[in-house]
């Protein structure tokens, strides 16, 4: 697959996972955490024999059903020489899906991915071969307990053998990790990776710019930006409809990923988008840490995340595996109050490039309510070389919002 190094995530985790201990682990998105515990399980399962024949011997738990896919995929590519089995397990699936889900469950396929509430109901109906678990796996810890799942996890703690390993990992370690960690994990190592910075390949720049003007801004990017593999973050599912609607009209290969989806057509665009057939993915946050592509080249924030780690897991999404990427982040008035939160917690300001050329002026940036820098300094924005495009000041009825009235809840 290309590995030569182990990263830092991986060279902490991997000898503390084989030693057998319990571990917690923090590491931002990007980081190869996947790898740092699918490998020691994949060590194990094939070196030694089943405590208990036909059963589990791994559960992995994730938050978003792309994860559990994308983990699956994983787990099948690096176990290709294996006997190893694996299978995700997650909601929205027909009929036939659920008794594919069940042979697995009952029948003791070796690992299986899960997303919580799918798999307590089949938990619930009594057939899990789950006598003989050895691991069990949190991925993404806090975006489950920010999705309200920490009652599911709860449940399913007391159907597991109380004899086992157990591998937490999360991009935060907020007081409510730290007392999920003390109430599963027995004497577990700790690792802290890079907390809460963005990857160093990652050009962070931002426009400082009035809400009439993202729509036309945005088109401009994509426009002369010579990036093939573009995510586009909106707030709220409505808003990547209208977005993606909007580009789709304006003749650009866009799509939505959104919940309203059917599976199957979500597993398309996610599909689409990994084999460049697909140039922009318009998502909310939930993409930030449900998609695994290393060669996206550039990220758009439309809107300011209201968390800043949200903004941590949204760039993180380019300049994966040490290559290079950019974000652009559209920071309008009433944004300024959360991008200066961002800045706070990253440690160092972004970046605020001028509009392009043609575009008009930009708010003056302010943070925490004290002045900070202009948007319009003396460097051009991307494509701003004296290309004019767009009207005056952005003149798009609708407060910048495509299909929309322009005020974000």
């Amino acid at each position: 697959m290309g590995i030569r190094t182990p990263t830092p995530i991986q060279a902490h985790a991997i000898p503390a996972a084989l030693d057998g201990r319990d571990l917690i682990a923090c590491a931002q998105t990007g980081t190869g955490k996947t790898a740092a515990f699918l490998l020691p399980l994949i060590e194990v399962i094939f070196g030694y024999k089943p405590k208990v024949e036909g059963s589990i011997r791994a559960l992995v738990v994730v938050p978003t059903r792309e994860l559990a896919l994308q983990i699956d995929q994983q787990m099948q590519a690096i176990a290709y020489f294996t006997p190893i089995t694996s299978m995700p397990v997650y909601g929205g699936s027909d009929g036939a899906s659920f008794d594919q889900q069940k042979a697995a469950l009952s029948g003791g396929t070796e690992v299986i991915v899960a997303t919580p509430g799918k798999l307590l109901s089949h938990l619930n109906l009594g057939y899990v071969a789950i006598d003989g678990l050895e691991f069990l796996v949190l991925d993404e810890a806090d975006r489950m307990m920010d999705m309200g799942f920490i009652d599911d996890i709860n449940r399913i703690i007391k159907f597991l053998p109380k004899e086992r390993q157990t591998m937490m990992f999360s991009a935060t370690m907020a007081p409510p990790i730290r007392e999920l960690a003390k109430n599963i994990l027995h004497d577990p190592v700790e690792i802290s990776i890079a907390l809460s910075k963005p990857a160093e390949g990652v050009k962070q720049e931002a426009f400082v710019i009035h809400e009439p003007q993202k729509a036309p801004v945005m088109e401009h990017i994509l426009k002369t930006n010579e990036a093939s593999s573009i995510i586009i973050f909106a707030g709220r599912k409505v808003e990547v409809k209208n977005l993606a609607r909007h580009l789709h009209k304006r003749g650009f290969n866009a799509q939505a990923m959104h919940s309203d989806l059917e599976q199957s057509e979500r597993e398309q665009v996610m599909l689409d988008f990994r084999n460049r057939k697909l140039r922009i993915l318009v998502g909310t946050n939930v993409v930030s840490r449900g998609i695994d592509i290393d060669d996206i080249d550039l990220i758009i924030n439309y809107d300011v995340p209201q968390d800043p780690e949200d903004y941590v897991h949204r760039v993180g999404r380019t300049a994966r595996a040490s290559k290079k990427g950019q974000a652009i982040t559209f920071v309008s008035e009433k944004d300024m109050r959360e991008f200066g939160k961002i800045e706070q917690l990253i440690g160092y300001p972004v970046e605020k490039v001028s509009l392009p050329t043609g575009f008009g002026e930009g708010p003056e940036y302010r943070a925490e309510g004290v002045k900070r820098s202009s948007s319009n300094g003396n460097r051009r924005g991307p494509g701003g070389g004296g290309k004019r495009g767009g009207s005056s000041g952005g003149g798009r009825p609708g407060g910048g919002r495509p299909g929309g009235g322009g005020r974000r809840r």
